[in-house]
């Protein structure tokens, strides 16, 4: 079998089903509400808008993040997965028809908080029961697998939902078509509900003799960052994942405003979103192409290293990005930033799993979100202050790598971060 878990008695494809089909589904929906939102005629974004749009989103899970994980350490995450994926396929038939009748204030808001925050607690639940799965020497190619097979069909699910939303378009209004891809998307969450059911109940944890029916929300999610005091290689790791995460964030508000306000005329936001596609699309390719060479990175290097060479390895192409300010190099950046950013991701997150019992491990992944939120919220806003509204930004770029340099240079200090055995 070797590293990687893909063998017929392997049980990882049902997992993968579950969160392949939810992404993909996730991509098309994101597509619409990207539309819908930042891409339509008469809502031309700002970078203090958008950067609200994540705050806005991520914020308020990140306030609840700490139940989140109690429950994911409490209850079947098998029937926690299914029932969020019911609960989203029910929300999206509700922001269908508020978008189908033009709706953007608070109450579309409202409903989009619930989706996304929703979305979250499915996706530490899967995190935290990939590990019951697979063998302890095969958790950074089942994350690899997991996550960036993942983040691909989001991708992929976004290139549809904008194909669908074009097509419709040209028979229907820009809200209609929306409406119609956000549709699409709650059968396609439906679908992700019904595909638990090839796991069993307690599958993927928590194991019952686990299982205290006392709730202590934040109580025991400090519990869970002391039991990560315990081991600083994996908060470290957390850090640095969150610092990169926020970068990418701050490029991807920057690819926005520069697709839809520079590259093409504002006057044609459609194709201000289909370069806004492409890049993504390529950006995909190298997320693919960083969780495949990781686990060969891991095991030449180890994987404390692997993610600080990752880590340096992004800073040329955001120096360079930041100098020549133009499509294809946008796009470049995008590429290998991406690749490096998947790679740190995936060993990080087979870090955390291999240190971490499985009865803290729902709310471990639950502060890991709850970090990573910060990171992406944090650098959104600065991003907000930084970026002109064609998002033409020399500094910019700069900073980012001035973040990732600090990260790689002393969040994950050699002696420090590699204490532990890989």
């Amino acid at each position: 079998m070797g590293i990687w878990p893909v063998s017929k008695e392997s049980k990882l494809n049902r997992i993968l089903t579950v969160r392949w089909t939810g992404q993909l589904t996730d991509g098309l929906f994101q597509s619409a509400l990207a539309s819908f939102v930042l891409f339509s005629p008469e809502r031309a974004p700002d970078a203090m808008s958008a950067a609200i749009a994540f705050a806005v989103v991520l914020l308020p899970y990140s306030l609840i993040g700490p139940y989140v994980g109690t429950f994911l350490d409490r209850f079947s995450r098998q029937r926690i997965i299914r029932n969020c994926n019911l609960i989203r396929a029910i929300d999206l038939l509700i922001i269908a028809y508020l978008v189908s009748n033009g709706a953007s204030g608070l109450l579309l808001t409202l409903f989009v908080l619930i989706a996304f925050g929703v979305n979250r607690l499915i996706l530490a639940g899967l995190s935290a029961g990939l590990p019951l799965l697979v063998k302890k020497e095969e958790l950074i190619a089942a994350n690899a697998l997991a996550v960036t097979g993942g983040t691909i069909f989001v991708v992929i699910g976004g290139g549809l939902g904008i194909a669908v939303k074009n097509l419709i378009d040209k028979v229907n209004g820009a809200d209609i078509a929306d409406a119609v891809v956000i549709l699409i998307s709650a059968g396609g969450f439906l679908l992700a509900a019904l595909s638990t059911y090839r796991l069993k109940k307690f599958q993927i944890g928590p194991h019952e003799h686990e299982i205290s029916n006392e709730i202590r929300g934040y109580k025991e999610m400090l519990e869970g960052f002391h039991i990560l005091r315990a081991h600083k290689d994996a908060l470290r790791g957390i850090i640095s994942v969150g610092i990169q995460r926020g970068g990418i964030t701050a490029l991807t508000l920057m690819a926005l405003l520069l697709e839809r306000n520079l590259f093409n005329s504002s006057d044609d936001p459609d194709a201000g979103l289909a370069g806004f596609g492409v890049a993504l699309a390529i950006a995909g390719i190298g997320i693919g192409i960083g969780a495949i060479i990781s686990p060969y990175g891991v095991i030449k290097f180890g994987r404390h290293k692997w993610m600080r060479i990752l880590m340096f390895s992004c800073l040329p192409w955001l120096i360079i990005f930041s100098i020549y300010t133009n499509e294809v190099m946008m796009i470049i950046c995008a590429f290998f930033v991406g690749l490096c950013g998947q790679g740190i991701k995936v060993t990080n997150d087979a870090l955390v799993q291999s240190k971490i019992k499985d009865e803290y491990r729902g709310r471990v992944f639950a502060f890991y979100d709850v970090a990573v939120n910060a990171g992406i919220v944090s650098s959104a806003i600065i991003a907000a202050f930084v970026l002109p509204k064609n998002g033409d930004s020399f500094l910019l770029p700069l900073l980012i790598a001035f973040a990732y340099l600090i990260a790689a240079t002393f969040v994950m200090k050699k002696s420090t971060f590699s204490h532990a055995t890989n």
